[in-house]
């Protein structure tokens, strides 16, 4: 017999607060066809991106994660001593160690909370949402921020057509806690690592340490290029499309709802295309509220979904209490979806 004792928290988990944090800089398609061959009519019928934010050297990851947090913080009315663990989802923070959320809940005043950060690209803020569900029903954290914060711009070869003119930079964050009805449901996630060459960076940090001009990417001029995000379009667009439309059935399903049950849709903010694809292959009826954010905003990876939600309560075209499906999908490849109550 186990010496053990276990330790039971709220039977349930909901959002209790949302806050998202965009960089001042506003960036329109005009200044990425300063350096591709395209127009501004191409960018738009092939993403639905307008315009999107671009850090400057102050808006930092952490900067930008503390600002989206104390209005999440704020929203969820508790204080930032109630916070148990930062969870931190981010691809763009460039020191290996320590990790950034250690320094993001000592600026927020956290009771020294347990702080870590994970890395699963656009999947992230659903890898988050899920860990933080885990750690208030197992009673290890009354309270968890949850972050997603991205710099892509740092990650963005300005000379590759293909994926230019996709990325933003920004923080969104949420404040997770006790609930006694279930607000957060059965998360339907996973991954398919045969597909990993899709999205990736185009060379490592070893590689690019190790300088071999031969072996490394240019540009123009002839200087070597810092790492960057590259993708395949068109498979990563097939399988978001095909494969992921399956993933968002599933989360309806494990929460016991159909299409007509909900108020809100909140895909990953990669493309209207692909958003628009899912809405038709889910057949949402019209009465759901669809995130587009990313007309504005960009693909901010990690940061999507929650500044989608933000935005969406911002402006009124949604509502607390309302029922939303939320799935991420990215590099990896991995893929995280869920069902949840709006804050």
């Amino acid at each position: 017999m186990s010496k053990i004792k276990a330790r039971k928290g709220a039977p349930y988990a909901r959002i209790l607060g949302v806050g998202g944090y965009r960089p001042v800089r506003v960036v329109p398609n005009e200044v990425i066809l300063e350096k591709i061959d395209s127009s501004d009519e191409w960018i738009r019928s092939r993403s639905g991106i307008e315009t999107r934010h671009w850090a400057n050297d102050e808006e930092t990851v952490a900067a930008m994660s503390v600002e989206a947090s104390g209005k999440a913080i704020a929203d969820a009315g508790i204080a930032a001593e109630q916070i148990g663990a930062v969870v931190v989802s981010t691809v763009s923070h460039f020191s290996q160690t320590p990790a950034i959320a250690t320094e993001i809940a000592d600026r927020l005043g956290t009771d020294k909370a347990a702080a870590f950060d994970i890395s699963a690209g656009c999947a992230g803020f659903g890898y988050g949402l899920t860990l933080a569900k885990g750690m208030i029903v197992e009673g290890s954290a009354e309270y968890v921020l949850v972050i997603g914060v991205e710099r892509l711009s740092d990650l963005t070869d300005l000379e590759d057509r293909a994926t230019a003119f996709l990325f933003g930079d920004g923080a969104g964050a949420v404040v997770v806690g006790p609930a006694q009805e279930p607000h957060i449901g059965p998360t339907v996630w996973g991954s398919e690592g045969d597909k990993s060459e899709t999205i990736k960076q185009t060379v490592s940090w070893n590689e690019f340490r190790l300088g071999d001009v031969s072996k490394l990417p240019v540009d123009s001029e002839g200087n070597v290029k810092f790492p960057a995000i590259t993708q395949e379009g068109q498979a990563v667009f097939r399988w978001a499309v095909f494969e992921m439309a399956k993933v968002a059935q599933q989360a309806l399903d494990a929460a016991g709802i159909t299409a007509d049950d909900l108020d809100v849709f909140i895909p990953h903010q990669a493309n209207v295309r692909i958003i628009d694809s899912m809405v038709k292959t889910l057949k949402l009826p019209e009465h759901v509220t669809v995130a587009r954010d990313v007309r504005t905003t960009g693909n901010t990876s990690a940061a999507s979904i929650p500044l989608a939600m933000e935005r969406l309560l911002a402006t009124g075209e949604a509502k607390s209490g309302d029922t939303a499906l939320v799935i991420g999908f990215g590099a990896g490849l991995v893929y995280a979806a869920t069902v949840v109550t709006l804050p």
